[in-house]
């Protein structure tokens, strides 16, 4: 018998068979899911819902769309939280990279007034390597606040009569 693989090795399979922890709500073509870390509070990302797609352009047009409005509804969601947590919300950085892991996501990044000078007008990936591993922001149980609040958020916004009513409308 082997041992099941570490659902970080296959996030989206895991999402799909219900073993990815990070997952805040399934959606029309993502998962909304809570970054792994969370130096910048509120990150996360839209993961696709299919298994080996790689890239945005991999999708059939139609299915690129929804896959971009579930990104727009989990931003929303994320900006929403985000400037209700901490006055000091700026902004969101909304970015499809694909340069490091071979599956279609997105990452929604709050940034803060609160951010190092030097950091705060520009990308993210230029903080230290060490915020990417400090115990202190790993995702964990001093994040379930937030994680409330993401997922309530973006349920809502799931499941608003707005958001079914435009669904209809792209798929009809």
């Amino acid at each position: 018998m082997t041992e099941p693989r570490d659902w970080r090795e296959e996030r989206i399979q895991a999402a799909n068979d219900g073993r990815n922890p990070t997952v805040l709500a399934e959606l029309s073509a993502a998962y909304a899911v809570i970054g792994d870390v969370q130096f910048l509070p509120g990150y996360s990302l839209a993961l696709t819902k299919t298994p080996g797609v790689d890239r945005l352009s991999d999708l059939p047009r139609a299915e690129r769309l929804r896959y971009l409005a579930d990104v727009d509804l989990l931003a929303d969601a994320v900006e929403t939280v985000c400037r209700r947590l901490d006055r000091d919300f700026r902004r969101l950085n909304i970015e499809i990279l694909g340069n490091t892991d071979a599956f279609l996501h997105c990452h929604i990044w709050p940034r803060y007034e609160w951010e190092p000078p030097e950091i705060v007008g520009r990308p993210v990936w230029l903080y230290d390597p060490g915020h990417w591993q400090a115990p202190a922001t790993a995702l964990g149980p001093a994040h379930d606040g937030l994680r409330a609040a993401l997922t309530s958020e973006v349920v809502a916004r799931r499941d608003s009569e707005e958001f079914q009513e435009a669904s209809r409308h792209r798929h009809g």
